[in-house]
């Protein structure tokens, strides 16, 4: 065995979560000494190589802004065209349905990633930046150190058994999840969801499915495929991804007890499931099934983490080796840009001497704040998934926590302010209380309404708030204007809140929104301008 060599950082796994660390400490510290154990072989392959294609607006701002990519992006990867929804369950004709999405793009940038094509350039980047990125490695064990005492790393490749050494030991392995099995950090959630996915070599094109002009040029530019497009159903929604590549991701993710995974979890059994649940891509993907790439599945994917960070011995998880929520709104690609922006932190605030258990302990609070914030807008929520007059309601609610708070904290470069987040603490709670009480209130709605599907377009586009507070994610704001912008945003949960429970009461008189409305002041959005869409006629 080869002397242990010793180093700055070592990150196991030379994925997306790794890579991107790699980058960002390295930004951050020049010189740093960092390796990249990773156990594909790179360059690694297009199209087919990992699921989680989509991003959002805190991913893209990270890829895009904070690691400088943004140029990079625009020329190798795909800009999405937002999230869309088609309510059509068993309809073959995709424009007798509710369609919810923009007409047009929206100010704020999101791509959708050919992981293979993005983690390919990352690792020649990392690489040019004097990063030791070793592919085609195994790790075989882990001695974890101590306050005084490196750990160590031991690992096969094609060169023989090597150890080396390293103060800082980060899990970037995603599901293999190194060290959380090591250190017992598996922490199940209530969420009981499983996801079947493939590619296919070819494109899939909405807009192909329909002839009628006037459904057609509702979207500027006609180019629907390109956004993350949902076919939604009770207990279920379908994923539809374009790649770079030229190939398309279709991912079925359900309910457990509403859809069993052995209903699904072959390419033929899904595509049975297809033809009774989604008949137009069903009818679509036979012509394609050829140019099939890949199938997988996952079950029960969502689950949590005991612990992430750990200043005091010097280790932490990033991505899906800490936990994971859901993928409806494709989060992965955000948790990855704050756990790694907390991580860059810690190691920062150690070179420079400073103690850094006290603020792996906030930042952790923080961060799992975020996981338990998100995970009520998932948990029991797929029952509605079919129903095209609530779902819009709880998408524009969904977006307005997460554009509103979320998205503020990372876009201003707050993550870190511990002094900020503590004034902010009190409000931050509230909201956090509002949204596990409209997610209830949501589910109670949906399960006395009709479902009822007009062939119409619910624009996002078309509500000059909506639109505003995605623009807004791109204000530079001194420290003035972000309080006075998070202000504003818990006004406007407040605000919808009553909007929401207004309207589903007005309905349904015997529904109960007191527990919302016992969370906001009495005249909390009274004279707010309408925040939702217009009933259908």
């Amino acid at each position: 065995m080869n002397d242990a060599t010793s180093h700055d950082v070592v990150i196991l796994g030379g994925g997306l979560a790794g890579l991107t660390l790699a980058l960002q400490l390295t930004q951050r510290l020049p010189g740093l000494d960092v390796v990249i154990i990773e156990r594909r072989s790179h360059p690694v392959p297009q199209a087919a190589h990992k699921v989680g294609e989509s991003s959002v607006e805190i991913a893209a701002n990270y890829f895009g802004q904070v690691l400088g990519l943004d140029a990079h992006l625009q020329k190798t990867q795909l800009k999405k065209f937002g999230f869309r929804f088609f309510f059509s369950e068993g309809a073959e004709r995709i424009d007798d349905v509710t369609e919810l999405g923009a007409s047009t793009f929206l100010t704020t940038p999101s791509y959708q990633l050919d992981r293979g094509i993005f983690e390919n350039d990352l690792g020649a980047m990392v690489r040019e930046r004097g990063v030791r990125f070793v592919d085609g490695a195994t790790v075989r064990d882990v001695e974890l150190g101590t306050r005084d005492i490196a750990h160590r790393v031991h690992y096969d490749d094609a060169a023989g058994t090597h150890a080396i050494a390293a103060r800082w030991l980060i899990d970037a392995t995603g599901r293999a999840g190194l060290l959380k099995r090591r250190l017992d950090l598996a922490e199940p959630n209530a969420h009981d969801a499983n996801a079947v996915w493939f590619r296919i070599g070819a494109r899939i094109d909405v807009d192909e499915w329909s002839d009628d002009p006037a459904w057609l040029a509702r979207c500027n530019p006609p180019n629907r495929w390109l956004s993350t497009n949902h076919l939604v159903g009770d207990g279920y929604w379908v994923w539809l991804i374009p790649l770079a590549s030229g190939s398309h991701s279709v991912g079925i993710v359900a309910d457990a007890t509403l859809h069993p995974l052995d209903t699904m979890n072959t390419f033929e059994k899904a595509m049975t499931w297809l033809a009774q649940h989604q008949p137009r891509l069903h009818r679509d993907l036979q012509g394609k099934r050829d140019r099939l790439q890949d199938f997988a599945f996952f079950r029960r994917f969502s689950y949590g983490c005991k612990q992430v960070f750990d200043g005091a011995r010097r280790w932490a998880l990033t991505g899906e080796a800490g936990l994971f929520l859901d993928p409806f709104y494709s989060p992965g690609g955000d948790f990855i840009a704050i756990s790694n922006t907390y991580i860059t932190e810690l190691v920062a605030q150690d070179r420079a001497g400073q103690p850094v258990a006290r603020h792996a302990e906030l930042y952790q609070r923080v961060y799992f704040s975020f996981y338990q914030a998100m995970l009520p807008i998932y948990v029991g929520q797929y029952g509605l998934f079919g129903d095209p007059h609530v779902l819009p309601v709880k998408v524009l609610w969904d977006y307005t926590y997460y554009w509103g708070v979320m998205c503020q904290l990372f876009f201003q470069r707050r993550l870190a302010d511990l002094p900020a987040l503590a004034r902010m603490q009190k409000p931050l709670a509230h909201a956090q209380r509002l949204n596990v009480e409209m997610q209830r209130f949501l589910r109670a709605w949906s399960a006395l309404g009709d479902r009822r599907n007009p062939p119409q377009m619910l624009d996002q586009a078309g509500l000059p708030w909506f639109a505003e507070l995605n623009r807004g994610l791109a204000d530079d704001l001194d420290e003035a204007g972000f309080r006075q912008r998070m202000a504003e945003t818990f006004d406007q949960l407040d605000a919808l809140a009553r909007q929401i429970v207004g309207r589903a009461t007005a309905e349904h008189p015997s529904l109960d929104g007191s527990g919302v409305l016992d969370l906001i002041a009495p005249d909390a959005g009274r004279d707010a301008t309408p925040l939702l869409f217009a009933e259908a006629a």
